[in-house]
């Protein structure tokens, strides 16, 4: 993978390393007001305690505006890495190029390509060697100018209102979609930021903020997201399978027989929560009936599924954690499916989605069905990734990555009583691959729905609106 540059590429990068030590290493104002909203974005992306990697970084304008924890930056300029040291001296600066990094043992969690790319001599072999400085959980954000701004910006540079640049790519997103594929990384998501890159007066804030997450195709800048391309774990992973049941009593004892023993063992965890029709009794006698299995039971001091879902993850012990709705309509016996997408590594969060294919004709009623078809259709323009089915009971993701989404809960604050936009709001907020699994719903042999239909309608619409303003209007 780790090939040796051609001779044209290096001579690239000689030219581009000689045009760089002359240049001014103060950016002109406005390439200022740019890098200072590239950091506001970027600082929404960056966990705190990250350390992160800036490959051309400059001479640090970007870095120094970055809320993490440790910053490395690397350019191939000495002039511009001495001006980094300078305006960044907390931060560990190396001259180097992109495409032959070389950082010892350190490894990142973000690393960040900001406008840069299109200056790579190779931009293939720039991502392969990537590799060698981050781990499985590493992030790679990357940000490069729409094309179709191309004549705006020769307009600026002709003005004298943008700095020189020398000769570079305008690399498209299909470019680079295909060329991460190639170079072993998986695309997350995609999104366009900035249509007015200054202030004028408050008006670039405002349009900014509302209108550029409407007009993404009109961006200036595009954002994207990746990971490196997973592959199985040495070892088979451990299951917690989370069961909430409210009112479900003649569903337990099903829940354990259809639900099949995963990896390298699983665990069910019933969590009762002030049910009417002695479910906490027969939660009790199917967990005596059943010692070949390692069953768990409680019940909750809370209320809402959520509550109930996070006294599960509390005691569970699995590495991969599962929820599993009492109700049985999603069938247990498609669980091996949500297991086989986390374990393997193709994504790190499995959404259930009963959207696909045909259901029991009064598994779902047609407005529900309409409503789940809108909050599918909303939360994929939220996410940045297609969701097709939002309120599916069925989640799976990491113990790990459960935990990091629990560290990161503030963010959010606690408003969802369900659970699962929780969830899938803070999946999108570290970045979490996600991916939709097809289950057939089935209509419910016992109880009835603990859902209202108006009622929490209402409150789910009011959440999305929050989700939207703190995950797309920032």
């Amino acid at each position: 993978m780790h090939t040796e540059l051609s001779a044209l590429a290096s001579g690239h990068l000689e030219r581009i390393r000689t045009f760089y030590d002359a240049a001014p290493t103060v950016p002109q104002s406005g390439a200022r007001a740019y890098r200072s909203l590239l950091a506001h974005y970027y600082n929404l992306l960056i966990p705190a305690n990250a350390h992160v990697l800036e490959i051309g970084c400059g001479s640090g304008e970007l870095l120094a505006q970055l809320r993490a924890s440790r910053k490395t930056g690397i350019d191939l300029s000495a002039t511009q890495i001495a001006a980094a040291r300078r305006q960044v001296p907390h931060a560990e600066f190396f001259v180097q190029a992109g495409e032959r990094v070389d950082l010892g043992d350190r490894r990142f969690d973000i690393i960040i390509i900001s406008d840069t790319l299109n200056l790579a001599a190779d931009v293939q072999h720039l991502l392969e060697r990537l590799h060698l400085v981050s781990h499985p959980g590493t992030r790679l954000l990357i940000n490069f100018q729409n094309a179709l701004w191309r004549p705006l910006l020769s307009l600026a540079h002709g003005l004298g209102l943008k700095a020189d640049q020398p000769q570079n790519s305008w690399l498209a997103s299909t470019d680079i979609f295909n060329l991460l594929q190639l170079a072993g990384w998986s695309a997350v998501w995609r999104q366009g930021r900035i249509l007015v890159p200054f202030s004028a007066l408050g008006l670039g804030t405002l349009a900014n903020r509302w209108l550029a997450p409407l007009l993404q195709w009109l961006a200036l800048t595009i954002f994207i997201v990746a990971r490196p391309a997973r592959t199985p774990p040495a070892r088979a992973l451990t299951v917690s399978v989370i069961i909430p049941a409210r009112n479900e009593a003649g569903n337990i004892a099903a829940a354990v027989t259809r639900t099949a023993d995963m990896g390298a063992g699983t665990e069910l965890i019933f969590v009762e929560g002030h049910s009417r029709d002695g479910t906490w009794a027969q939660i009790q006698k199917v967990a005596a009936e059943n010692p070949q299995r390692k069953i768990k039971i409680l019940q909750q001091t809370g209320k809402g599924k959520g509550d109930a879902v996070r006294a599960g993850f509390a005691v569970a012990t699995g590495d991969i954690l599962m929820i599993l709705d009492a109700d049985l309509t999603m069938p247990p016996e498609d669980l091996p499916k949500f297991y086989d997408v986390i374990a393997s590594g193709r994504a790190e969060f499995a959404n259930g989605v009963r959207l696909v294919y045909p259901m029991d004709e009064k598994a779902m009623q047609f407005l529900n069905l309409c409503a789940n078809k809108a909050f599918g259709l909303i939360f994929t323009s939220l996410l940045g990734q297609p969701v097709k089915d939002t309120l599916c009971g069925t989640k799976v993701l990491s113990r790990a990555h459960h935990d990091a989404i629990a560290a990161n809960r503030a963010y959010f604050g606690d408003f969802d009583p369900f659970g699962d936009f929780d969830l899938l709001f803070g999946a999108a907020k570290l970045n979490l691959k996600i991916a939709d699994v097809p289950i057939r719903y089935r209509e419910r042999t016992y109880g009835t729905t603990n859902i209202q239909r108006w009622k929490h309608g209402w409150l789910l619409l009011r959440m999305v609106l929050f989700a939207a303003r703190k995950l797309k209007f920032v």
